[in-house]
């Protein structure tokens, strides 16, 4: 998402991470290579935007998102792009954009398959309006675990980055739909709510 955002001009941009790169994220998150592992992910990836595009403003979080930073990082940005990995930070994401009235572009992996969504956008339904509680993480599967084909996070990621620019470019986008993906039949499924 951040390259897409970055070649296309958004003026400032916030990188929520407090991971660090890992040889086993590089066949996924082609921002990286192995001579940033061990490196903050967060800052990394600002460093090499900056040089896609030296007209962008980065904000830095180099730290995990939690309730009580959430609202003070958000607050700063129009929109909130998610493309986290875990099913409490989706859910404290939402929660913060639908406190502080944000649209959220929401994207989720697994295996071979992707969701997209944008939420609580125009007086559009949110993350909670679909599955109102988060499930327990033993009871769901994680990339971890089950894998990523490491192309469909660069196709989910294009996809958020394409309903967060026609946000700003006033178009029409995926309010009260999620769109389902498997890519191993290029099988699509969109759900409206």
């Amino acid at each position: 998402v951040l390259q897409y955002l970055s070649a296309a001009g958004i003026g400032t941009i916030g990188i929520i991470d407090f991971d660090k790169v890992e040889l086993h994220n590089l066949h996924r998150q082609i921002l990286y290579s192995t001579d940033d592992v061990g490196k903050s992910k967060a800052p990394v990836a600002a460093e090499k935007l900056k040089k896609q595009n030296p007209n962008i403003d980065f904000i830095i979080f180099d730290e995990m998102l939690s309730e009580a930073n959430a609202s003070a990082i958000i607050s700063q940005f129009e929109m909130v792009v998610d493309g986290s990995d875990n099913f409490l930070t989706r859910y404290l994401v939402n929660d913060t954009c639908v406190k502080l009235n944000k649209a959220l572009i929401y994207g989720s992996i697994l295996k071979f398959e992707g969701q997209l969504a944008v939420f609580n956008y125009k007086a559009s339904k949110n993350l909670r309006d679909i599955y109102p509680e988060p499930p327990n993480p033993e009871d769901v599967p994680n990339c971890d675990e089950n894998g990523v084909l490491g192309t469909l996070p660069g196709i989910v990621a294009t996809m958020m980055a394409n309903e967060t620019l026609k946000i700003i470019l006033g178009m029409p986008t995926l309010n009260n739909e999620l769109l389902i993906f498997d890519t191993i039949n290029w099988h699509f499924t969109k759900l409206e709510f």
